[in-house]
């Protein structure tokens, strides 16, 4: 079968009998542009949002390798194209967000926010994960792209994970299987992280909250928090700051349709309300082909795309 007979089957494929136990969780042609960040983006074929890892795994179990599947967090740090999504997009829900501490060791789900695992550390005096609350998004979108912010980053606090494979098989990975790097992890494509163990240090509540609070603070003082954005755009290359040399090529406040770079902070995108896909990955086009003419250096997109252009 050749890969474009495969995706066009795969609306017969999940409307057959064996799929009538997902749902309703399994809905077709769903929107995603109320799903990410930005407000942009088309439909997904197909939207999963499972119970359970368990569930998660029968599902995958039972679905014909060729079908493509994407996995969405809450939609940060993420452009879904105009033409949407083949396939089968999973969104994790309220299954995967519990977060429990022992000591100093913090387990939560995937889909729990990263500042509510910070919040519910500092609740048990674990110190170290203070940095989670600057970072948009889940925990398993930050174990998988290695998020960091704040002179720290998930490689240094994660002990292990729990994946489901493609096949639907179960694992769990230490810090070291998962192979981290800058901004980036080495878990096999089609790899769903649905659990996250931390391990921070013993800690004063009140130092905790203290920090949390400064990070807050300089969030809210920096970066463009209240606008439709996806966080930092680009990643740091090695020695700079992609916001400097952003700024240095004269991009604060380009526009390219309804798509704007930030004025408050330059490495962010921002939806000013009618922005479409098409828009933001153009104008962060624009604004790699800038920096590059005026210092020679490549930035490398951070936010992920995804999807089919239009």
């Amino acid at each position: 079968m050749m890969v474009a007979e495969a995706l066009s089957d795969t609306g017969h494929v999940l409307q057959t009998s064996a799929f009538d136990v997902f749902r309703p969780r399994l809905r077709e042609r769903a929107d995603l542009s109320k799903s990410n960040w930005f407000r942009v983006g088309g439909p997904a074929e197909w939207l999963f949002r499972p119970e359970h890892s368990n569930d998660l795994a029968a599902f995958l179990a039972l679905l014909p390798a060729h079908v493509p599947v994407t996995v969405l967090g809450v939609g940060s740090n993420l452009i879904v194209r105009d033409g949407g999504l083949d396939g089968v997009v999973i969104r994790l829900g309220r299954g995967f967000t519990q977060i429990t501490a022992q000591g100093v060791t913090v387990t939560a789900g995937a889909a729990a926010l990263s500042l509510n695992v910070a919040l519910v550390s500092c609740e048990q005096g674990v110190a170290g994960l203070e940095f989670l609350s600057g970072i948009p998004g889940t925990i398993g979108g930050a174990v998988w792209m290695n998020a960091g912010a704040y002179e720290s980053d998930t490689s240094k606090v994660l002990v292990e994970a729990e994946i489901v494979e493609r096949s639907g098989h179960v694992r769990r990975l230490s810090n070291q299987e998962i192979g981290f790097s800058y901004r980036h992890s080495s878990l096999p494509q089609g790899t769903i992280v649905t659990q996250a163990v931390l391990r921070g240090a013993s800690g004063n509540t009140h130092e905790i909250a203290t920090r949390i609070r400064e990070i807050g603070n300089a969030r809210e003082s920096t970066q463009p928090i209240h606008s439709r954005t996806g966080g930092s755009t680009f990643k740091n290359p090695q020695g700079h700051k992609a916001w400097e040399l952003i700024d240095r090529a004269g991009c604060r406040g380009l526009t390219v349709g309804g798509a704007q770079v930030s004025e408050k902070h330059c490495n962010f995108l921002i939806n000013t309300g009618n922005a479409t896909a098409k828009d933001l990955e153009t104008l962060g086009e624009e604004v790699r082909a800038r920096v590059k003419a005026a210092t020679g250096i490549e930035l490398e997109w951070e936010i992920k795309r995804l999807g089919k252009a239009v």
